[in-house]
């Protein structure tokens, strides 16, 4: 009989039985549920047993902390229960069921532009400081902009315009790129795809509104001819090719011998989805944009059109998500040349203030979330300066609630603005800069319906986030976390003598405390009390002489060490890292080895763990004191020497 049997049955009956488990798994300190009804678990009665350190609920999945031991928990908990474990990802497949069709769609959005962020957010703070250098006419009496007054500023200009173009131009790269990557399929192919989607030798997706029809290039196949029509900067079309793709390749995957599956599967695969993309996909998104233009161009000249400012207002965010916002260029250029402006433009500007209002609120938010604020500070520098993108895959989108409420605010500002006849001369400078576009006289009238866009979306994405975020969403850790840690920090700034033990420090970098690492377990004390450290080198030490009782062999992120006064430490690299399932990890010891302080025991790349979209910053957990006593940590120093002293005890 295993140890923890009696444990098992309990927490088995806790979580509501076998018939409530729809996946069971674990990783180094934790069992992951996905349970059927989340409701039957009884919480409390689970974090009442002596050997669950807490619990909690993410992405579908319940978690259970166990700790060191968990894998033995795990073997006596499936036997006890009578069900099979699962890997890690299946559990994730198995914890959708938890969400409905809006979260699913949401969730899969979320996890194909996460890896596409960093670059979304670059280009979207340089097409904003290029719109202020080359579409604000503020010099010699306002003809002038600054590009064209200064050829340093214009080659600047022009030199940006390399990245912004390789970033949002070529987005469909990216996007085959990263849904081919999430359903597992050939990367390479989806990176193919996409480029076929962009290539020169198509018409640009931003040229076609203004192209004859009869000007328009096509491939001719004798008995059809298909319009070479790029897609440029598009995620609709982007997204279902790619999804076309990854379905063709796994049907020739399972229907072809292995022998010639290396030429069968990619030739297939590619040119069915280049077929399918030009020839049916392509043309039903751009279909789709004409009927959108169509619908623009008699609302905003027609009876209603105080209707369609709020309608507009309120969808143009989310053309934004789809690209065919793009095809509202043409509407604006007519507008002008027919009216001598555009009433359909200072409801863009709006729309992009709105959005980078409720990132603002977010801001506010989050304010004590370091990590949180490293994306929202300049989605909403970018979107005030009218590249709504990083804001709305970045923040708005992924929380759900800060674009509803940006929604809202832009319907009520575009119903002033279209009420009040405010109209530009020009279009391009989107956000607040967007003012310096406008007629002189509906300067005014725009710059209120700009204030209505600030507060409106601001203080309804403050009141709602209020209830919708949870407190480790708004500060990286809990206050009650904050107040007990620092409650530890007090205690073991007492000077005490006699200190006769110590542990090293088990890396070369910076030394902080726990609740400075933000993960919702460690900074909670959940694994025990312990330090971090911002990893400089890429070898983890033993910090002291110590026998090697817990290994992860799937992962490899992860060591448990016991020292001879019965003490036991968790050294943990990086935050979620048992998602990368060993790679750019390499043990340098075994289960069961006796370690000096200062041997390698893992080695582990910094590099692979921030492509993986995680941190690297590295735990040390005191799970079990032993005979130790008086334990103090040393944290806020750097560290270059392996042989310096981090903790002490007696």
């Amino acid at each position: 009989m295993g140890k923890y049997v009696e444990d098992a049955k309990q927490l088995l009956k806790l979580v509501g039985g076998k018939q409530n488990i729809a996946a069971v798994s674990h990783c180094m300190t934790r069992m992951r549920f996905v349970l059927v009804d989340t409701a039957k678990a009884d919480i409390n009665g689970i974090e009442a047993l002596k050997v669950v350190k807490g619990s909690f609920t993410q992405s579908g999945q319940f978690q259970v902390i166990i700790g060191n031991t968990v894998a033995d928990f795990y073997n006596d908990f499936v036997r006890t229960a009578g069900i099979e474990g699962v890997s890690k990802e299946a559990v994730k497949q198995a914890a959708k069921q938890n969400q409905n069709v809006l979260q699913r769609i949401i969730t899969a959005l979320a996890e194909i532009f996460a890896p596409l962020i960093p670059a979304i957010i670059t280009g979207g703070l340089i097409l904003g400081f290029r719109n202020c250098i080359d579409s604000i006419y503020f010099f010699e009496n306002g003809t002038k902009t600054l590009c064209d007054i200064s050829q340093f500023w214009s080659g600047i200009d022009s030199f940006l315009w390399l990245i912004g173009e390789a970033i949002f131009h070529m987005l469909p790269v990216g996007i085959c790129w990263s849904v081919t990557k999430k359903m597992g399929t050939t990367q390479m192919l989806g990176i193919v795809l996409g480029l076929t989607l962009v290539s020169g030798q198509l018409l640009n997706a931003y040229t076609v509104a203004n192209t004859a029809v009869a000007d328009i290039p096509k491939w001719n196949f004798g008995f059809i001819e298909v319009n070479m029509i790029g897609y440029q900067a598009q995620v609709i079309p982007a997204i279902l090719a790619a999804f076309t793709l990854v379905y063709i390749e796994k049907f020739f995957r399972k229907i072809t011998p292995q022998v010639i599956s290396m030429i069968v599967v990619p030739f297939c695969s590619i040119v069915l989805a280049v077929m399918a993309s030009h020839f049916i996909l392509g043309p039903v998104g751009w279909k789709i944009g004409s009927i959108i233009s169509s619908v623009v161009y008699s609302g905003i000249t027609g009876s209603f059109k105080i209707v369609f400012g709020a309608i507009f207002g309120l969808v143009y965010a989310p053309l934004v998500i789809t690209g065919l916002h793009h095809m509202s260029n043409a509407i604006d250029l007519q507008l002008i040349a027919d009216y001598e402006g555009t009433m359909l433009w200072p409801m863009i500007a709006l729309s992009n203030i709105a959005q980078g209002s409720a990132v603002m609120g977010m801001i506010v938010l989050q304010r004590r979330n370091s990590e949180a604020q490293e994306v929202n500070i300049p989605a909403g520098i970018s979107c005030y300066l009218g590249v709504t993108e990083p804001a709305i895959f970045g923040v708005n989108l992924k929380n759900g609630f800060p674009f509803v409420c940006g929604m809202i605010g832009s319907a009520i500002a575009a119903i002033v603005s279209v009420a009040t006849g405010t109209t530009a001369n020009a279009i391009g400078v989107g956000g607040i800069p967007g003012i310096l576009s406008i007629h002189t006289e509906s300067m005014l009238n725009f710059f209120i319906c700009t204030i209505i866009a600030i507060v409106i979306p601001f203080v309804l994405t403050i009141i709602v986030g209020k209830k919708k975020l949870t407190e480790v969403e708004k500060n990286g850790i809990s206050k009650e976390v904050v107040d007990r840690n620092t409650e530890k920090v007090e205690a073991n700034q007492k000077e005490t003598e006699d200190i006769s033990k110590n542990l090293k420090a088990f890396l070369l970098g910076k030394v902080i405390p726990l609740k400075e690492v933000n993960d919702g377990v460690f900074s909670e004390g959940m694994m025990g009390e312990g330090v971090a450290i911002i990893p400089e080198n890429e070898i983890l030490y033993s910090p002291a002489d110590a026998e090697v009782v817990v290994l992860m062999d799937d992962s490899k992120h992860a060591c448990g060490l016991r020292l001879a006064n019965g003490m036991e430490i968790l050294l943990h690299i990086g935050l979620d890292t048992v998602d990368m399932n060993g790679n750019g990890f390499q043990y340098f010891v075994t289960q069961g080895q006796m370690v000096k302080a200062g041997e390698a025991l893992i080695k582990f790349n910094k590099e692979k763990i921030k492509a993986a979209g995680h941190r690297d910053v590295t735990i040390c957990a005191i799970t079990e004191a032993g005979n130790a006593k008086n334990i103090q940590f040393t944290t806020g120093i750097d560290v270059f020497d392996k042989e310096t002293t981090i903790i002490t005890f007696e």
